[in-house]
């Protein structure tokens, strides 16, 4: 039975109230896995509340931070400052200088671009190149499909079909996500895979973007941040007590 997993549930930290809602509702929907998007400024009394939530509701809770930084050096600055922090850290990208850093670095997990300006989508085939060398996803959030119309969503679902063949076409992974931002927004993985269709991401593909994928980002970074692990393939397991 598939693990399913929604890296991208954008829960209002300052009301506790809609936040469990929200996170019962994604249990409800057979996630089993969510990722929570916080600031380094949460408070420690928040993530504690968040943590208790999820465990209630039995849903493995994941912590992760969104950035989007201005320039290269500011992608590394932040990196170097977030990455012994968060299970998952996710680069919106609105430069192209900003995509091919971040695509060719390894303490990215999920690359991220614009659902409404279209003109700051750079997922090209040099993109691909360097993110399939490195352990960066592609993240597709799906609520946006779901809120956009006419013509807007069109354009949308247009782009999203060139960056799906390319993805595939150099084997980055890709991992779906809601994105959402309210109960209305959320539906159950298999709805999600089912409204790829849309960009033409096979259905196979598109519950390994809500299963596998998410999931094996999960376990590798959860390893690194071990207090055990010392280097790929090397960890501490056992450690010398005093005589």
């Amino acid at each position: 039975m598939k693990r399913f997993a929604d890296l991208h549930l954008r829960v209002p930290l300052e009301d506790q109230a809609k936040a469990e809602s929200m996170i019962r509702r994604a249990s409800e929907l057979g996630y089993n896995l969510v990722g929570i998007p916080y600031s380094p400024q949460t408070s420690r009394k928040q993530t504690s509340q968040l943590k208790h939530i999820c465990s209630e509701a039995k849903v493995d809770f994941v912590t992760r931070v969104n950035f989007s930084p201005r320039n290269p050096n500011e992608l590394l600055n932040g990196l170097r400052r977030y990455r012994r922090k968060f299970e998952i850290v996710a680069v919106r990208c609105h430069t192209k200088d900003v995509a091919r850093q971040a695509a060719r670095d390894r303490r990215v997990d999920l690359l991220q671009f614009s659902v409404t300006n279209l003109r700051q989508r750079f997922f090209d085939e040099a993109e691909a190149e360097l993110a399939s060398q490195a352990f960066s996803s592609l993240e597709i959030e799906l609520a946006p499909i779901l809120q956009l119309t006419s013509f807007s969503r069109i354009r949308l679902l247009s782009r999203l079909r060139r960056e799906v063949e390319t993805a595939e076409r150099f084997r980055v992974p890709i991992t779906l996500s809601s994105g959402a931002t309210d109960k209305q927004l959320m539906r159950g993985p298999h709805d999600y895979a089912a409204l790829t269709t849309l960009f033409d991401l096979p259905i196979s593909s598109a519950l390994r973007g809500l299963s596998e994928n998410p999931w094996v980002t999960v376990a590798r970074n959860r390893e690194k941040l071990s207090p055990d692990y010392v280097a790929p393939g090397i960890r501490v397991v056992g450690r010398r007590t005093g005589d």
